[in-house]
C-alpha cells in the first residue's frame, strides 16, 4: 500500500517540511559524488552506531567521525540508496505540511529533531551491542505519523494498493493507513530478521509523535483522535 496524497488542506506554505525534504536530497547527493568507499566512511562517521554512541566501542580516527551525539542529528539526513530517500520523503510530503500547520514553524522543526533522536534512542536501547550504523529520515518521519494519527484520524488518503499484476487506487481514512502501517512495523519487530531496518527506531519515533504532539501543537488545534 503506498500513499499518494491526502485531502487535508493546510494555510500556508510549509517551509519547514520543504526544508527537510531538500537538505535530505542534498545530503543524498552529497553521498553520491564520494564513490562507494568514501560514501561508506560518511555512513559510519555520520550514522548512529549503537555500541559508539553507548561508549562501548570506538571508530577508528581515520574515519573522522562526529561525536556520538551529535550523529543522533547527522544521521537523520543521510539514507542507504534512492528508494530508501524517496519512500521516506514521499511520507514527509503527505504527512508533514499539515503537522507543521498545527505546530507552527520552530516548533514543527524542533519536533522533527527530538522525534528523530527518540526513534534513534528506541533502537540502541533495543540493539545496544550493535557496530552497524543507522541513517535515514525514517524514525523522524514516524513521529510525524504519530502525530497526524492524534490529530487527522478522519482526513483521507489515496493510496495506491498493488494486487498482483494489477494495482487499484482507493481512498481511505488516514487512521486505517497510519494504524496498518504501525501494525506492520510491530510485526517485523516481533519477527526479527535480519532486514537491515530499523523497526524499534519506527516504534519509538511513532509513539514519540503521538505523544509529543499533545505539547507541541497550538491550543487551537484539538487532539482529533478524541472527537466523535
Amino acid at each position: 500500500m503506498i500513499p499518494l496524497r491526502d485531502d487535508n488542506p493546510i494555510g500556508r506554505t510549509p517551509v519547514v517540511n520543504y526544508t527537510l525534504i531538500g537538505l535530505c536530497v542534498v545530503a543524498f547527493l552529497w553521498q553520491l559524488t564520494l564513490g562507494t568507499p568514501g560514501a561508506e566512511r560518511a555512513v559510519y562517521a555520520l550514522g548512529v552506531i549503537p555500541s559508539v554512541l553507548l561508549g562501548r566501542a570506538e571508530l577508528p580516527p581515520e574515519i573522522g567521525a562526529v561525536p556520538p551525539v551529535v550523529s543522533l542529528v547527522t544521521s537523520m539526513f543521510l539514507h542507504g540508496g534512492f528508494l530508501h530517500l524517496a519512500g521516506n520523503m514521499l511520507y514527509l510530503w503527505i504527512f508533514g505540511d499539515n503537522i507543521e500547520d498545527a505546530m507552527g514553524r520552530g516548533r514543527y522543526a524542533l519536533f522533527y529533531l527530538v522525534c528523530g533522536v527518540a526513534a534513534a534512542l528506541s533502537q540502541t536501547i533495543a540493539n545496544p551491542d550493535s557496530d552497524l550504523p543507522m541513517i535515514g529520515a525514517s524514525g523522524a518521519i514516524s513521529g510525524v505519523l504519530g502525530a497526524y494519527l492524534m490529530l487527522f484520524p478522519r482526513a483521507h488518503v489515496l493510496v495506491l494498493l498493488p494486487l498482483g499484476f494489477i494495482s487499484q487506487l482507493i481512498r481511505l481514512p488516514a487512521m486505517w493507513v497510519l494504524l496498518l502501517w504501525f501494525g506492520l512495523q510491530l510485526l517485523s519487530n516481533l519477527l526479527g530478521g535480519d532486514s537491515g531496518v530499523a523497526f524499534s527506531a519506527h516504534i519509538g519515533g511513532f509513539v514519540a509523535g503521538a505523544l509529543l504532539i499533545l505539547l507541541f501543537r497550538r491550543r487551537s488545534v484539538p487532539i482529533g483522535i478524541l472527537r466523535r
